[in-house]
C-alpha cells in the first residue's frame, strides 16, 4: 500500500494537542519486516563493528567473541523488559512513557528523554562525520576526506537529506533501510568468508567464547562496555509501534529478532577477522592500533581487492546514513508523544498532512543536530571525540532504568505465572544491575585525566560531558516544570497505557 492510498482524513494537522492514543500517526503501515530493518539500521552494524572490534581486540585479544557474546547479555535482558513494556503500553514515547507511569513525571522526563536524546545528538554527530569521510574516500576524494570543513560540510549536506527523508514518511524511510541494511550485512559476510576461506586462516576456536578466561576484572568490563555500544540503537525500532501492524506485540518481537541478527552477524564477522588477521600488533592484525579504528579498511584490501573494497567502505558509509535516518525517525515520534502527554510545546504535535509524520519534532531533531556538530567541531575535535566517548554513560543510564521500570510496573503481577516471574521481573532485573554495573564501571573509567582527550582539574573530560549532560538536564526539567506543572502534578496518573489489543491493567 502507498503512501498516498491510506486514508489520511483522521489525525491532527496543527499544533493543537492530540488524544494520546491518536497522535495522527499512519497506523499499520509498516510490517514485522520492516520493523526489523529498522532496528538492525539503527545499530549501524557495518560501523559500529569496523570502529570497535580492533579496540576490543587490542584489550582482550581473542578473546573477543566472548566479549560480544557477554555484553549481549544484559542487552537481551533489557530488551525482554522493553518487549514486556511495549505490549503494556505501546506509545511511540517508549522509555519516556514507561519511565513515567513507573517512577514519576521527573524520571520519565530526565532519565526516559533528556538522557537519550543527548545520547542521540552525540551519536548523530559521530555518523555524519563518519558518513561524510567515507563518502569523500569512496568518490576518491582522499585530499576532502582528510579535510576537517570539508568533511563537516559534507556532513551536514547528508544530514539535511537524511532529515528530508525521514520528514516523508516511514514506508519510503523502510523502503530504502531494506537496501542500505542489504549491502551492509551482504558486506560484513562476504568478507567473512572471503576471510575463513583463505589459505593459512586458522581454524576457529569455542575456546574464543569462554568467558572464564579473561584476564582480570577490568579487561572483562572494559571490553564488555565496549560492546554495548556496538548493539545500542535497537530500541530505536520501539518509537514506531503506533505504526506498526499489532502494535503492542510486533515491536516486541522485532526487538529479539534485530538483537539476535546483530549477535550472529557480529559473532561470524569476529571468529572470521581472529581466524584470519590474529590479535597480533603488526600488519594487518586486529590488535595493531593503527587498525583500532577501523579494522575493515586495513582487512578489505589483501581480502577482497581494491574494487570490492571499495564496496565495504561504501556499506560503512552507509550504515552511519542508515542509523543518521533512524535517529531522526525515533526523535521526532518521541517528542511527538511527550506533546501529547502535555509535557512539551504544543508546536511538536504537528503532523504533516499528507505524509502522516511529526514534521517539526523531525526537522528539529535534525537542526539540533547540525548545531551541536558545528559546535563541538567549532570549539574542538577533541570536545567531539570526549561527547562520543561519553555516550555509553548515557547508555546505561537510560537502558537500566527502563529495565528497573519494567520490574516496578509489573510488580503486582509477577505471582501470575513463571513466565511473567522471569520475563517482567527476574531478567530484567538482572539486566538493570549488569547496566547499573557498567555505569559505575563506566563512571570509574572515564573519570581519570587522560580518559579522552581533554580534561579539566584532574578529572577526564569524557566524565564531566556526560554527568554534565545530565546535570543540564536536571536544569532542563526545571525550567519544564514550570511551564508544565500540570504534567508533574498528574503525569505518573495521566501517561496511563493507551488501548492495545491485550488486556491492560491500571498499575500505579
Amino acid at each position: 500500500m502507498t503512501l498516498e492510498s491510506q486514508d489520511t482524513s483522521a489525525g491532527p494537522r496543527s499544533g493543537t494537542t492530540p488524544d494520546p492514543t491518536d497522535k495522527g500517526l499512519r497506523r499499520g503501515s509498516v510490517g514485522l519486516l520492516g520493523v526489523v530493518a529498522l532496528g538492525l539500521s539503527s545499530t549501524a552494524p557495518a560501523y559500529s563493528i569496523a570502529v570497535t572490534l580492533g579496540l576490543v581486540t587490542m584489550t582482550v585479544g581473542d578473546l573477543a567473541p566472548a566479549a560480544l557474546l557477554i555484553g549481549f547479555v544484559p542487552i537481551l535482558f533489557t530488551a525482554f523488559a522493553f518487549r514486556e513494556l511495549n505490549r503494556e503500553m505501546p506509545d511511540c514515547g517508549t522509555t519516556f512513557v514507561w519511565n513515567t507511569r513507573a517512577f514519576g513525571p521527573w524520571t520519565g522526563w530526565l532519565v526516559g528523554s533528556w538522557v537519550p536524546t543527548v545520547a542521540s545528538l552525540f551519536a548523530m554527530t559521530a555518523l555524519a562525520q563518519v558518513s561524510a569521510t567515507y563518502l569523500l574516500s569512496v568518490l576518491g576524494l582522499d585530499g576532502l576526506a582528510g579535510d576537517d570543513v570539508a568533511v563537516t560540510a559534507t556532513g551536514l549536506l547528508l544530514l539535511a537529506a537524511a532529515t528530508l527523508l525521514a520528514r516523508r514518511g516511514l514506508q519510503l524511510a523502510t523502503g530504502i533501510q531494506y537496501a542500505l541494511l542489504g549491502l551492509q550485512l551482504v558486506a560484513l559476510f562476504g568478507l567473512g568468508l572471503a576471510a575463513l576461506t583463505r589459505p593459512g586462516a586458522a581454524t576457529p576456536s569455542l575456546s574464543w567464547l569462554d568467558p572464564f578466561a579473561f584476564d582480570g576484572p577490568g579487561p572483562f568490563a572494559e571490553s564488555v562496555l565496549l560492546c554495548l555500544f556496538i548493539y545500542w540503537g535497537w530500541d530505536a525500532l520501539i518509537t514506531v509501534n503506533e505504526e506498526s501492524e499489532d502494535a503492542d506485540r510486533v515491536p516486541g518481537r522485532a526487538v529479539l529478532i534485530s538483537t539476535s541478527v546483530l549477535l550472529v552477524t557480529y559473532l561470524f564477522t569476529t571468529f572470521a577477522a581472529v581466524a584470519h588477521a590474529g590479535t597480533g600488533t603488526g600488519g594487518v592484525g586486529l590488535g595493531n592500533p593503527d587498525n583500532a579504528t577501523d579494522f575493515l579498511a586495513a582487512l578489505a584490501p589483501p581480502l577482497l581487492g581494491d574494487a570490492l573494497a571499495t564496496v565495504v567502505q561504501l556499506a560503512v558509509c552507509v550504515s552511519a546514513l542508515a542509523a543518521m535516518l533512524t535517529c531522526l525517525v525515533g526523535s521526532g515520534r518521541g517528542w511527538l508523544s511527550m506533546t501529547t502527554h502535555g509535557a512539551m510545546p504544543a508546536v511538536f504535535a504537528r503532523i504533516h498532512p499528507r505524509h502522516r509524520t511529526p514534521t517539526v519534532g523531525t526537522v528539529f531533531f535534525g537542526a539540533a543536530t547540525a548545531v551541536t556538530l558545528v559546535v563541538l567541531k567549532t570549539a574542538s575535535p577533541r570536545f567531539l571525540g570526549d561527547a562520543i566517548l561519553c555516550v555509553g554513560l548515557l547508555i546505561a543510564c537510560y537502558y537500566g532504568a527502563t529495565a528497573f521500570a519494567c520490574v516496578w510496573h509489573f510488580r503486582h503481577r509477577l505471582r501470575d505465572s513463571v513466565r511473567d516471574l522471569l520475563l517482567k521481573g527476574v531478567l530484567p532485573a538482572l539486566g538493570g544491575l549488569m547496566m547499573l554495573a557498567a555505569l559505575a564501571r563506566s563512571a570509574y573509567d572515564t573519570i581519570a585525566p587522560d580518559y579522552g582527550s581533554t580534561s579539566f582539574h584532574g578529572i577526564g573530560g569524557v566524565f564531566l560531558l556526560g554527568v554534565g549532560a545530565v546535570a543540564c538536564g536536571v536544569l532542563v526539567v526545571l525550567l519544564v516544570r514550570a511551564a508544565f506543572p500540570r504534567f508533574f502534578r498528574e503525569g505518573k496518573d495521566s501517561v496511563a497505557p493507551p488501548a492495545s489489543t491485550g488486556s491492560t491493567r491500571n498499575e500505579s
